[in-house]
């Protein structure tokens, strides 16, 4: 009895942890915060929002796997180290998976060991920004701008040397076309 009760505070902890590892980290410098800021001055108020790729509900549930439309559609987030790309470094493009619309480069991917694929830049006008303050938390949500896929959260603890933003985005809203 016990150890079922230790054991299921353990599970708790660690799927905690394994949220929590991809919302950034909270900075103090005002010199950290600028280039998130920088983004979210960019970022479009959800009523204004217009799509080239509009649809309706039933057909993106036509269109995308549940697990697709899950993240997509609902804003869900995959679970850290399952997806196809976190690991993935070949030399290519990363496309929105519901749209295709062209969206991060491999040279701009990079490791930052938090479970999910990471980028440190943008294809510009590729992606919108818009400040999400769900789970108590305020971040910035990044969606595809060709159809509004949600695709993650961009963080300002990226690699300094290049933009030092990071952008911790689904597998599953992604997909990778190789280069020829």
């Amino acid at each position: 009895m016990i150890n079922s009760i230790i054991m299921k505070r353990i599970v708790y902890v660690l799927l905690i942890l394994s949220f929590v590892s991809c919302q950034g980290q909270n900075s103090t410098t005002e010199k950290a915060k600028e280039p998130v800021k920088e983004i979210t001055n960019k970022e479009v108020k959800k009523d204004t929002m217009k799509f080239e790729v509009v649809k309706t509900e039933a057909e993106w549930k036509a269109q995308l796997s549940p697990e697709e439309y899950a993240v997509l559609r609902e804003k869900g987030t995959e679970r850290p180290f399952t997806g196809e790309y976190d690991k993935h470094f070949e030399k290519g493009m990363y496309v929105c998976a519901a749209c295709e619309n062209p969206l991060f480069t491999s040279d701009t991917k990079f490791d930052s060991h938090c479970g999910w694929p990471s980028f440190d830049e943008a294809i510009k006008g590729s992606t919108i920004y818009h400040k999400d303050t769900s789970y108590g938390m305020i971040r910035t949500e990044v969606m595809c701008a060709k159809c509004g896929g949600h695709l993650g959260h961009v963080f300002d603890d990226g690699p300094k040397a290049t933009t030092g933003m990071r952008y911790c985005t689904n597998s599953i809203s992604i997909k990778f076309i190789p280069q020829k």
